[in-house]
């Protein structure tokens, strides 16, 4: 794992665009408190960068863009916080669909929204019909999510195949797992080329714990909401200049 570093601006390869990125949205907290605010204005000045980073990673050529919105362990926070971050996605999407659907961005959800508010599921998946038909990069939001937790899930229903009779367990494998992950929808771009998370911090915390099994993983000290389109492409040159061997030889 490496630091995004400050190397010598040079044109990005058009051709070498990680098709996948997934970033880790850290630092909305220490944002507002460096600047004596209270935690939700970090939160609520990271969702309006959510809508600077979508369009430049669309303009950049990427494919999927997944953000980890809000994870699992997230419900132990101040419950204060916890029911303004769930009102994020109804402000988000009532805004932003509009400019969603002109820039051809599709809407994509995984986790448990079973489990959400009302609002915001209703909200969310509102979202993921209006945009259904765009046919351009994927916004895929990582909502009550967790890596762990969605492999625990997989398991079941690979378990309960294998005791109904629907599935040899011999022929379990790797496409057998990966089938049965929330990612699946994405098909042949299911992992990340690119993992990036900011704030300094340097760990996955539960996301995407199986598809990120050989993604270059990019970390940067600027806090979420000081993260801006130059910082991406800092990172996408930083992923260039790796050489993926996938545990081969080249």
């Amino acid at each position: 794992m490496f630091k995004a570093k400050d190397a010598a601006v040079t044109a990005l390869d058009p051709d070498r665009i990680p098709r996948h990125v997934a970033i880790i949205m850290d630092g909305n907290g220490r944002w507002a408190q460096k600047r004596h605010l209270p935690r939700i204005a970090g939160h609520k000045q990271g969702m309006e960068n959510v809508r600077t980073i979508t369009r430049a990673a669309s303009d950049l050529g990427v494919k999927v863009l997944t953000l980890y919105a809000f994870s699992t362990e997230n419900w132990g926070r101040p419950q204060k916080e916890v029911s303004y971050l769930m009102s994020l996605p109804v402000t988000f999407f009532n805004k932003f669909v509009p400019e969603l659907i002109e820039q051809n961005v599709r809407v994509m959800v995984m986790g448990n929204v079973d489990q959400l508010p009302e609002s915001t599921r209703t909200a969310t998946l509102n979202a993921v019909k209006d945009t259904a038909d765009n046919t351009g990069m994927v916004l895929n939001f990582a909502l009550n999510y967790g890596g762990r937790d969605e492999l625990v899930q997989a398991t079941r229903a690979i378990a309960t195949a294998a005791a109904a009779g629907e599935l040899d367990p011999s022929a379990i494998d790797m496409d057998t797992i990966s089938g049965q992950l929330m990612t699946a929808p994405l098909g042949e771009l299911a992992d990340p080329d690119l993992l990036i998370r900011t704030s300094g911090e340097e760990r996955i915390s539960n996301f995407l714990l199986w598809q990120l099994a050989y993604s270059e993983m990019v970390f940067t000290d600027q806090l979420w909401p000081d993260f801006a389109p130059a910082d991406l492409e800092s990172a996408i040159r930083d992923f260039q200049s790796r050489n993926r061997r996938f545990g081969k030889v080249k």
